[in-house]
């Protein structure tokens, strides 16, 4: 229930959030823009970990164990950090980017409506039962938050054709990936390899889920390092940014629908 009403929500937010874009300034707007869509997104957010937090106690867990749970915290941490940015800065390109994060949160959240994630409140299995599983998926899901709103920055940056707002859309694009990356790899990779050792007797087994999340390292690293060691900037560094993203939407969907192995859990 709580997560149908913070999916009504954000479909308000959406809709203010094209009403902002494409009207012309003014007091309403003003509110809008600077309190109501925030506080919207704040109160998303608060249903969404109001969910997690009721499954959790019915299971006597963290509940983050499945596709449903999972998409539900993916999208309470989306909706909390947009909510940030939107407090602490309200330029036009980071409304777009906003809108972008909303829809794309909005996405998640009907996915988690959908037939492909069940909704049963069950205990996971013994294997899920450890709080290393706990940390790694938070922080994978947390480091995946940035990247999925670095992402709407950098296709901004493509489509946009003022320079004075394609170099602030950089600038948000390599912020957003600073501070995802460490997140991402201490929960997808350290985390994931410790739990990896009590759940499977290894650190690390190929596994596809384990391949594929570690392709998306690298290709963040490899951002990163064009970023700040080549000191490339604009179009490149906004494609492999989308890339990252692409890579990180098919390491939790594509492996967990299309192929087989250790991680196979719905």
């Amino acid at each position: 229930m709580t997560a149908t009403i913070a999916f009504t929500i954000l479909i308000a937010t959406m809709i203010l959030e094209i009403v902002v874009i494409f009207s012309r300034q003014g007091k309403i707007l003003k509110i809008i823009k600077g309190y109501v869509i925030p506080s919207l997104l704040v109160v998303t957010s608060g249903f969404l970990f109001a969910t997690t937090i009721y499954r959790s106690i019915k299971i006597n867990f963290v509940a983050i164990t499945n596709t449903f749970e999972s998409l539900v915290f993916f999208s309470a941490v989306i909706t909390t950090i947009l909510s940030i940015y939107k407090i602490r800065a309200g330029e036009r390109e980071l409304e777009l980017i906003t809108f972008g994060g909303t829809v794309l949160a909005l996405i998640l959240l009907s996915i988690a409506s959908s037939p492909i994630a069940p909704k049963n409140i069950e205990p996971p299995v013994p294997a899920l039962q450890s709080y290393w599983l706990v940390l790694h998926v938070t922080f994978s899901f947390i480091g995946e938050s940035f990247f999925l709103i670095s992402f709407v920055s950098a296709l901004n940056y493509l489509f946009c054709r003022e320079s004075s707002k394609k170099s602030k859309l950089d600038s948000l694009t390599a912020k957003f990936i600073s501070v995802g990356y460490p997140i991402f790899t201490a929960g997808a990779l350290l985390f994931g390899a410790v739990w990896a050792r009590y759940a499977w007797g290894s650190f690390w087994s190929w596994d596809p889920k384990e391949t594929w999340a570690l392709i998306t390292w690298l290709v963040y690293t490899g951002y990163l390092h064009a970023r700040y060691i080549k000191r490339l900037k604009g179009k490149i560094t906004s494609i492999i940014a989308i890339t990252g993203f692409l890579f990180t939407l098919f390491t939790f969907f594509g492996v967990n629908f299309l192929l087989t192995g250790l991680h196979s859990y719905r």
